[in-house]
């Protein structure tokens, strides 16, 4: 039955997903954050701009039947894009590169940049034979460079930024997945790629999960942060957002520990995966403000990009983002486009949770003026508007936009945004 299990993931990619979501259950070395604590509470967030490259997406099909997103976006990571090494390089230097070749060009056309990841081992290349490639360790170096290096000159100029490896602290990757062995792979991919091209980004190998910490330390320890321009995490949860913080700030604080405290933190990989991974999320009243709130925390915590998993998944996510044609945007979709517009060029000079678990974020606008995000992580509750703030305008995470002069604002799990009407003087 393993076997049989392996050959219907090497077919069809989007399985893993379900193996993971299974390991995770059955896997007592395995755990995820909990209901985040209550409290007080304040992210230092960072003093440039928000960029475009923050809200990142996957897209699994984009070469063939998935239409290219409706919603705007800034960078697409290939995971689950059949184009992982056994879909490349089929067989020893023997190579396919159709569906690759067409996701560039899509994201040359689209303006959008491209994250590609490693994460598994042609069968050819697997040391053990008795182990398939999902989890099987690459025996000869050499085929290891020789592919790294045969992909990055064909995409040289047009592909900057390499992933050394997906989560390679889950079970399946055992094989291969120490922090040890990622850090021989990495140094080799690190070295061969600034060959090709000093200009590429090498994100290191991300972990996933609570116990990814204790992973990404020993690789740190090791070194690991040598070989990397960028550490890499996925910082997937079981429960609302703000429980990401669990994860994203011990990483950061292992990265100052370490002595890479002053590179970007990306998180390559996060969303929200059905039961039983996953608590049950209101698709109307919940769902929207998860995707919103995610992106506005993981910006404010220290998050460079963000990665959601996915646009077009097969019936998994617990936060959709299209509609069962693959193609039409949920109203979580049109959440992130919006959440878009409000962060995008803006600087966000603060963000704290409240004693209330109410949220204030406080942003300075393209324009100059000042706006806050607000809501409830938990509950409706009422905000008492400070007068100061001159707040004239109110948009909601839907996009609905009026003017607003009340003194109390009703919050809940759905952001709204306040922004005063002059610029900051």
């Amino acid at each position: 039955m393993i076997d049989a299990v392996a050959k219907q993931m090497r077919s069809h990619p989007w399985l893993y997903g379900i193996a993971v979501a299974w390991l995770l259950i059955t896997s007592t070395s395995l755990s995820l954050p909990s209901e985040s604590p209550s409290g007080p509470m304040k992210l230092s967030a960072p003093a440039n701009a928000v960029p475009a490259q923050l809200f990142g997406l996957h897209i699994h099909r984009a070469f063939g039947t998935t239409p290219w997103p409706s919603v705007p976006f800034g960078s697409w990571r290939l995971w689950d894009a059949k184009v992982h090494w056994p879909q490349v390089e089929i067989r020893k230097n023997e190579w396919q590169w159709d569906i690759l070749d067409r996701e560039v060009e899509l994201a040359e056309k689209h303006h959008v940049d491209l994250l590609l990841p490693f994460g598994e081992t042609p069968e050819w290349a697997v040391r053990d034979r008795f182990h398939t490639a999902i989890v099987g360790d690459i025996g000869n170096l050499e085929d290891w460079r020789t592919f790294i290096r045969t992909q990055a000159m064909r995409y040289k100029g047009r592909i900057f930024y390499y992933e050394i490896w997906n989560e390679p602290n889950l079970p399946r990757n055992r094989e291969i997945g120490t922090p040890e062995r990622m850090l021989e792979l990495a140094r080799e991919a690190y070295t061969t790629l600034k060959q090709v091209d000093p200009n590429i980004q090498v994100i290191s190998p991300s972990p996933v999960n609570a116990n990814g910490l204790d992973w990404l330390e020993r690789y740190l320890q090791l070194g690991g942060g040598k070989y990397a321009d960028i550490i890499g995490y996925h910082f997937y949860v079981r429960h609302r957002p703000e429980t990401m913080l669990e994860l994203i700030l011990p990483a950061k604080e292992l990265m100052r520990k370490y002595g890479v405290g002053d590179k970007p933190l990306w998180n390559t990989e996060s969303g929200w995966i059905r039961n039983p991974l996953t608590d049950p999320i209101d698709l109307v009243e919940q769902a929207p403000g998860w995707a919103a709130r995610a992106y506005i925390l993981n910006w404010a915590a220290g998050v460079d990009r963000f990665y959601w998993y996915a646009w077009d998944d097969d019936g998994h996510d617990s936060i959709p983002f299209t509609e069962e044609d693959q193609a039409t945007a949920t109203n979580s979709a049109r959440a992130y486009g919006e959440v878009q517009k409000w962060m995008i060029g803006s600087r966000l000079e603060s963000c704290e949770r409240q004693a209330d678990e109410n949220w204030v974020c406080k942003l300075t606008r393209e324009s100059g003026r000042n706006a806050w995000i607000l809501w409830n992580e938990r509950r409706n509750a009422k905000f008492d508007v400070p007068k100061s703030w001159g707040a004239a305008t109110l948009t909601r995470i839907s996009g609905e936009q009026s003017a607003w002069s009340g003194s109390t604002i009703d919050l809940g799990e759905l952001p709204v945004l306040l922004e005063a009407q002059g610029a900051h003087q």
